[in-house]
């Protein structure tokens, strides 16, 4: 058998339990939005970490993503849509200040992340929820 991730093998897993209930006020208060990845830089002395430039339609916000070791070519993901927090507070990561955070699906579970999209493109910085 070969040596995979012990959730996935030939392409199935096993899904992680359930997290515990939250009230519809714990999830309200996060806000999630549509943001147009405009571009996707290396950040100086991380093998893991990539900046995100992602307009946001009145504004344009730096992201910081762990998924340089996810994709052969990061930069693919440049004029994609996807979902984002941004609300979170502002963290400096290797010196770069990362104003929100990227949805990506897969990653928790041990499977090849890919990005969370809307169905049809749409205006930057509509909400999701």
């Amino acid at each position: 058998m070969p040596s995979v991730p012990p959730v996935v093998y030939l392409g199935f897993m096993t899904p992680a339990p359930l997290k515990p209930f939250i009230a519809i006020d714990v999830l309200n208060q996060i806000d999630i939005r549509v943001g147009t990845i405009l571009a996707v830089t290396d950040v100086p002395n991380s093998d893991k970490l990539v900046q995100l430039r992602v307009s946001f339609g009145d504004r344009e916000r730096t992201i910081v993503a762990g998924m340089k070791q996810e994709r052969a070519n990061p930069r693919e993901i440049e004029g994609r849509q996807a979902l984002f927090v941004v609300n979170l507070e502002p963290i400096k990561m290797r010196g770069v200040v990362s104003q929100g955070m990227l949805f990506d699906i897969g990653y928790a579970d041990g499977v090849r992340p890919v990005l969370a999209v809307p169905e049809n493109p749409v205006p930057d910085g509509t909400r999701a929820g």
